[in-house]
């Protein structure tokens, strides 16, 4: 399965995004995956060979703060406009005045909810991976995660970094975070998500700016509005009552106008690692001519 990286100038930012292509192009359309929170692009690995046999060209940024992704600048955060606008010059780049496929796992999906509603010409087909976005906020408490935030930058700056000893211990680590994935999946989602620095030392491959609270509240009744511009079928799938769905999930899918709901009851949240075979029979069939 032949895998290349290619840079874009997106948002002022130098954005990788991996690139699959089809063993016969050319490809008839092109999907682009969008990895979620503390996650990469290459984890997605093993439902890509599904895609190319399809015919599909398969594209996946490094989104900004994780991964091989840019950093923001000191005195800069992350904002979900951000990462909107970055894939909106990515795929006005790599996939200019054709429509494609997007999908979008966890964080990721809300990203896609929210390009695909604001421009709803350009998805033909979304796909939302346990990903239609966090817990509804109260607006009250705006001001409240506003000095959280501060507080929490504030804290990261003097905070000593716990060192990541050896691919062991990151491994131990990341199965604290994901008891349900099999050791072994989660040892090849390792080359994706830690890196190795000159001096032989290594360290997860995030902006610890992420482990900082947002000062940005989530409110529903806006994701609503995205969604309902989302001209596009869509596809929404769970991971089964491991997983995590909002508990007003249904409302939320029913503001898409053409919408599908499937479960992988046994997946959990990372459904992409641990039933890769399952999603992307999914997705072939729903991204068919």
């Amino acid at each position: 399965m032949a895998r290349e990286t290619q840079h874009v100038r997106a948002n002022g930012q130098d954005h990788p995004v991996i690139v699959w292509e089809p063993a016969h192009p050319p490809a008839r359309a092109t999907v682009v995956l969008l990895h979620g929170y503390m996650d990469a692009p290459g984890t997605f690995a093993d439902v890509v060979p599904a895609l190319l046999h399809a015919g599909l060209r398969v594209l996946a940024p490094h989104q900004r703060g994780f991964g091989e992704g840019p950093r923001v600048p000191a005195g800069a955060y992350y904002h979900f406009p951000d990462y909107v606008h970055d894939l909106a010059e990515i795929v006005d780049v790599l996939v200019p005045n054709e429509p494609f496929f997007l999908v979008g796992h966890s964080m990721g999906g809300t990203v896609a909810t929210m390009y695909a509603g604001a421009f709803p010409e350009r998805v033909t087909r979304l796909a939302l991976l346990e990903g239609t976005g966090p817990i509804d906020n109260p607006p009250g408490v705006a001001p409240i995660r506003m000095r959280k935030w501060i507080e929490d930058v504030r804290a990261l700056a003097t905070k000593e970094k716990k060192p990541v000893r050896s691919p062991e211990d990151a491994l131990r680590r990341l199965a604290q975070n994901h008891g349900q994935v099999p050791v072994e999946v989660l040892r090849q989602r390792l080359d994706d998500l830690l890196g190795v620095q000159p001096d032989g030392t290594f360290e997860w491959l995030f902006d610890p700016l992420h482990r900082t609270l947002s000062p940005s509240p989530f409110f529903v009744a806006t994701y609503k509005e995205f969604a309902k511009r989302v001209v596009c079928p869509v596809l929404v799938v769970d991971g089964g009552p491991s997983g995590y769905q909002p508990p007003d999930e249904a409302e939320r899918v029913a503001s898409f106008a053409d919408v599908r709901k499937e479960s992988l009851p046994n997946a959990g949240h990372m459904l992409h690692w641990t039933e890769p075979a399952a999603l992307a029979r999914l997705l072939v069939e729903f991204f068919a001519p």
